[in-house]
């Protein structure tokens, strides 16, 4: 059972980067693009179902005990949340910073500094939930 644990997701991650080669190889139209991203969350919603039922169908086996309590469970999703959520944050504030800066910079070398500290002020926001996470598991 173990090693069916990570062959799964072995696949899983190999299946979900498929058609990211044909994206890079070939060109993409719109409807394709909104057709692939479909696919990569339909599957990443079933790659985390199937791991779910895994690690649900191993917790229930006769041999295995569940340890920690549950304040201990939500805590480790509370830090995950916190860590995921921060990052997915910081990368929009970047996409829409990083450009801006560019174009800012591009215009005049002297807006150079203050265009930087807006895109560190973006990636500023992943750490403070990197931050977060660790207070979270470390009061667990």
């Amino acid at each position: 059972m173990n090693l069916l644990m990570f062959i799964l997701p072995a696949i899983a991650v190999v299946l979900l980067s498929l058609p990211l080669v044909k994206m890079f190889t070939t060109k993409v139209s719109k409807e394709s693009a909104k057709w692939r991203l479909l696919t990569h969350v339909g599957g990443f919603f079933g790659a985390v179902a199937l791991t779910f039922c895994l690690s649900m169908s191993s917790a229930f086996a006769a041999d295995a005990a569940i340890a920690g309590t549950l304040a201990q469970g939500l805590g480790f999703i509370a830090a995950a949340l916190s860590t995921g959520c921060s990052a997915l944050g910081a990368g929009i504030a970047v996409a829409a910073a990083a450009p801006a800066a560019i174009g800012a910079f591009s215009e005049n070398d002297n807006n150079f500094g203050k265009a930087l500290i807006f895109v560190a002020l973006g990636e500023g926001v992943a750490i403070y939930g990197l931050l977060i996470s660790i207070l979270i598991i470390n009061g667990l």
